[in-house]
């Protein structure tokens, strides 16, 4: 049968889609996913249009609206676009950009000295994805429209319609429902990507209206990065005033701010031409590079730094750092490593921020003695303080043949596969479920760990006192990659960490005293898409003849399947993963080839320092302000928190 199968591969079989057909064939390969992210991703899109015309001086105002009937408006008062015939054609250009892939401003002339999208199709996806699609010009004095529907099928060309001094562009659509999983959008996802937007530019005002309740937010900041700064250190005491660094050179704009509190975690976020590079990339290097170089050179000078001290690296001078490492770069310099922008690769960057960081840093060391040197110490006491670590590590790695040690190991029960990447580390919630877990799995290339208990919070803990911790102890041996500024992505033993907990308020819990650990200490797990959390189900429902039964994920779900049937089938609520038997576990929520699993990422770098910071920190006012906001304490799924 497969060779028949193979025999009728013919010219026939190739098929070629036109227009935006490939992007309703194969919408991940152009947002992501269509799941809620790759859904409010069509919002960013558009909204980054906007925001490049501010880029280019030309814009001082984006206001997005969410619509009654559930679609998205953006406004912005930029230049407008184009409404001419596009060169050589009978099609307008407003035609062409919102309806051909790779047609755009940003591919060379004057449009755009810098930009965020490079490819030209951000716009024409959002319309090839949408129900309706409708865009209003306002431009050379008139008012222009032209309409889209049913993933960009031109069903009104561009049509004048009034007259104008205005100027400026409104998009609206409606997200196409037969393609994405869920069409609801979140007011406060839109509303923290907003106000980032707003803190990265300085003037530019933002608002955002949620039609459907009223509700309503506004950003504007004259000092935007300094803002932004002061945002991400939150409550923490700072040791310093943020430092504002300003230059460039070889066309490439930098703006950087920074400061140190007293705290022990580092956060540098990075960004370029606004778009935020998750991954760091050549622009963050250079900056840690000269700030090292600045306080090695003053610390040398002021023989604060003593002959018998080495250098000071990186790792020594991040605890307590808080920066913003933004770079405008021309067109033709900008390059990314990976298709989603998530690291910078422009070489020229590293050269610039590493000067531009190490001039303007040593100056304000010179002008700030008295706190210049408690920089320095807190770096040598970090250093010490890594030190300590090392060798408490290294005391944990020489006791394996000690009985404590042993206990520790053992509660691990590896895979038998020798493919690291293919192996994966379930996290388990409970002895009970961890018994369960170690029958069900396929031994070759799963591992089950059960946790006893919460873990340490993370968040309020020194590593050195996270390295006394058991838990956590047994779970840094388990993915065998180090901890803190000696962890290396490159040595853990799973390519896939599974969080697995039970499906209430205790198992949420684990699960984020879990991720604040990892974020803390083993960001490039989730950098890397290593860490996982696993869905299992919530409902078993079975036929009367207790020959048929189905397991249903969400009450959603469950209301959908009691519709749809016309027998009474019993229903078993799982209350915990300990409830299953290890054939139920397995088939339910261990099968590669059945189970449900979320990917963790980080999406938005403020939004998950400010949750972070707000849920496990020592903020409780702050923290039960956040759970009123954002938590629902219905039946209906809370995909805001998601």
């Amino acid at each position: 049968m497969a060779n028949e199968k193979n025999l009728n591969y013919t010219e026939d079989s190739i098929q070629v889609l036109e227009g935006l057909d490939a992007v309703r064939k194969r919408p991940g390969m152009y947002i992501g996913s269509t799941d809620v992210r790759g859904l409010h991703h069509l919002v960013w899109e558009i909204v980054d249009n906007s925001i490049d015309e501010s880029l280019a001086g030309a814009c001082s105002e984006i206001n997005v609206s969410i619509e009654k009937d559930g679609s998205v408006t953006i406004k912005d008062n930029g230049r407008g676009v184009p409404i001419g015939n596009y060169k050589g054609t009978k099609q307008s250009t407003p035609e062409i950009i919102f309806s051909v892939l790779h047609a755009g401003g940003k591919f060379g002339g004057d449009g755009y000295k810098t930009s965020g999208g490079l490819h030209g199709v951000g716009s024409s996806v959002v319309n090839a994805l949408s129900s309706k699609f409708k865009v209003t010009i306002y431009r050379d004095n008139k008012i222009s429209t032209i309409k889209f529907a049913n993933g960009g099928k031109l069903t009104q060309p561009l049509k004048e319609i009034g007259t104008s001094k205005q100027t400026g562009t409104i998009v609206n659509f409606l997200p196409d429902e037969t393609i994405f999983s869920t069409v609801k959008f979140s007011f406060s996802t839109i509303s923290e990507r907003l106000k980032e937007s707003a803190l990265l530019n300085s003037g530019l005002k933002i608002t955002l209206k949620d039609n459907r309740s009223d509700k309503y937010v506004e950003y504007l900041y004259e000092d935007g990065l300094l803002e932004f700064v002061n945002e991400l250190k939150g409550s923490q005491k700072e040791i310093i005033s943020p430092i504002i660094i300003k230059g460039n050179n070889s066309n490439i704009d930098v703006e950087i701010a920074m400061t140190y509190t007293n705290e022990f975690s580092e956060t540098v976020l990075g960004f370029a031409n606004n778009v935020k590079t998750s991954e760091g990339g050549t622009h963050v290097i250079g900056f840690r590079s000269g700030l090292v170089k600045a306080l090695n050179d003053y610390g040398r000078s002021q023989n604060i730094l003593k002959e018998r001290d080495k250098k000071l690296d990186a790792s020594d001078v991040k605890e307590g750092l808080i920066a913003v490492v933004t770079v405008k770069i021309p067109e033709n310099l900008i390059q990314y490593e990976g298709q989603t922008k998530g690291k910078l690769g422009t070489a020229e960057a590293r050269t610039v921020c590493d000067q531009i960081t190490e001039t303007s840093v040593s100056f304000w060391l010179q002008e700030n003695k008295t706190l210049a040197i408690s920089l320095i110490e807190k770096a040598l006491l970090a250093r010490r303080a890594k030190e300590e670590a090392r060798k408490a590590r290294q005391a944990v790695r020489d006791q394996k043949n000690k009985s404590k040690s042993r206990t520790m190991l053992g509660k691990l029960t590896p895979a038998q596969g020798k493919d690291k990447e293919q192996n994966e580390l379930f996290l388990v919630e409970g002895d009970s479920a961890g018994g369960s877990a170690k029958s069900g799995r396929d031994r070759r290339f799963q591992a089950i760990l059960p946790l006893k208990g919460k873990v340490i919070n993370a968040e309020k803990t020194k590593l050195i006192d996270l390295l006394k911790n058991e838990e956590i102890v047994t779970i840094m041996n388990a993915i065998g990659a180090g901890v803190g500024s000696e962890f290396d992505v490159s040595d853990i033993n799973y390519g896939k960490i599974i969080i697995m907990t039970d499906a209430d308020t205790d198992g949420a819990h684990i699960q984020t005293l879990l991720l604040t650990f990892f974020y803390r200490y083993m960001k490039d797990l989730i950098l890397n898409k290593k860490v996982y959390i696993a869905l299992p189900p919530l409902f078993k429902v079975t036929s009367p003849n207790k020959k048929d039964f189905k397991y249903l994920w969400t009450e959603d779900e469950l209301v959908s399947h009691m519709k749809n049937t016309k027998q009474k089938y019993e229903i078993q609520r799982y209350k915990g993963l300990g409830e299953m038997n290890a054939t139920q576990l397995w088939e339910t929520t261990m099968d590669p080839s059945q189970r449900k699993l979320i990917l963790v990422k980080i999406d938005d770098g403020l939004a998950a320092e400010n949750s972070f910071r707000t849920l496990m920190g020592d903020n409780s006012d702050k923290r039960k302000e956040w759970i009123e906001e954002n938590v629902k304490f219905t039946l209906e799924e809370n995909m805001d928190f998601l």
